[in-house]
């Protein structure tokens, strides 16, 4: 990894457990992420240090409710890795060293909710991003927190026309910001793609409806959109810095090693990667072979939607395979903690 940030190319680490976000920045990454699945997944990988939070918590607040000692566990969470970062902040003069947090999946289907919880978590510390979700609801709540002069990281994101509808409402906020008077040069707002799952709908694709394919085809496609959208990205100059996420194999980090994009890989992915063979270069711009590309577009039209541009209407965002997934799962790990919670409430 330390090869791959010696090209130029930043990377974060995807995980909730603060020590393995300290063995990241010392290799170099720059930025963390975290969902309700990774907090979930952070209690119980790490139940001595996250029980004993929950536990202080607990005591100092014996009126709160299950979800009030969650989102403290989160937000206790958030500022041990915030200032894990800050050092890295600090010395970009707040180009780099965030971390993401996401709002309450819960509330997606609500755009003022969103922004509301936006608005508090962002003030947790000044290094923080809200991740909130690419759907029609989201976009709006989107633009808002970055007239508000949020930094953003659109997330539930898989598809060239989710993130140029996302870059549509920056590009309205950050009007609106400037028109507020904000410095809104300094939000640089990010925009992930979580390549792994369009790879997951197609594979879901494949073994409902029987479908033969080119082995290791499928490998490529999450691949495909994220330099498609990268290449328009660059034509247009639009705003909005493409985060990769959702990492299936080693092709994922591999192949879209770029100066202009950043990658938030999961710690388990990482360490793999950082004794790889495989020498970090310089890979975005290289195009994915035409004949995988022909034959992801002759045979799944969830393909075409995610890979061109005009796929996907904002009002078919929330109804595509991979968002329903992906809102389901987050919502399932949301209630994994909230019932971690529970059992040290009423244990």
């Amino acid at each position: 990894m330390t090869q791959m940030t010696a090209l130029g190319a930043d990377w974060w680490n995807d995980s909730g457990v603060p020590a393995e976000l300290g063995e990241a920045v010392a290799l170099g990454a720059v930025g963390g992420t975290s969902n309700p699945v990774i907090v979930s997944q952070a209690v119980k990988a790490q139940p001595a240090l996250c029980n004993s939070i929950i536990d202080r918590l607990v005591a100092e607040n014996p009126s709160d409710t299950e979800d009030d000692i969650a989102w403290k566990l989160i937000h206790t969470l958030a500022l041990d890795a915030a200032s894990r970062l800050k050092p890295v902040f600090d010395a970009t003069r707040g180009v780099k060293g965030y971390l993401s947090v996401q709002v309450n999946p819960k509330f997606c289907p609500n755009k003022e909710l969103m922004v509301e919880q936006a608005t508090r978590l962002a003030a947790l510390a000044p290094n923080i991003a809200i991740k909130a979700p690419a759907t029609e609801v989201g976009l709006a709540a989107l633009e808002e927190m970055t007239a508000r002069g949020i930094r953003i990281n659109a997330t539930v994101s898989f598809t060239v026309a989710q993130a140029v509808a996302v870059a549509g409402a920056l590009e309205r906020g950050l009007k609106r910001a400037r028109t507020a008077g904000r410095d809104a040069d300094a939000i640089r707002p990010y925009i992930t793609l979580m390549i792994g799952r369009v790879d997951d709908q197609l594979k879901r694709v494949v073994e409902k409806e029987k479908i033969t394919t080119t082995p290791g085809a499928i490998d490529w496609a999450g691949i495909a959109v994220f330099k498609n959208a990268h290449q328009i990205f660059q034509q247009r100059g639009l705003p909005g810095t493409l985060l990769a996420a959702a990492y299936r194999h080693e092709g994922h980090w591999s192949q879209i090693i770029g100066r202009e994009v950043l990658q938030t890989v999961p710690y388990s992915w990482w360490t793999k990667f950082n004794v790889s063979a495989t020498e970090p270069k310089l890979t975005l711009h290289q195009p994915v072979d035409p004949a995988i590309v022909a034959e992801l577009r002759a045979k799944f039209p969830d393909f075409l939607r995610a890979h061109d541009e005009r796929g996907m209407n904002p009002a078919d965002f929330l109804t595509y395979g991979a968002t329903q997934h992906t809102l389901k799962q987050f919502l399932g790990g949301y209630d994994d903690l909230i019932a971690s919670v529970r059992a040290r409430m009423l244990p």
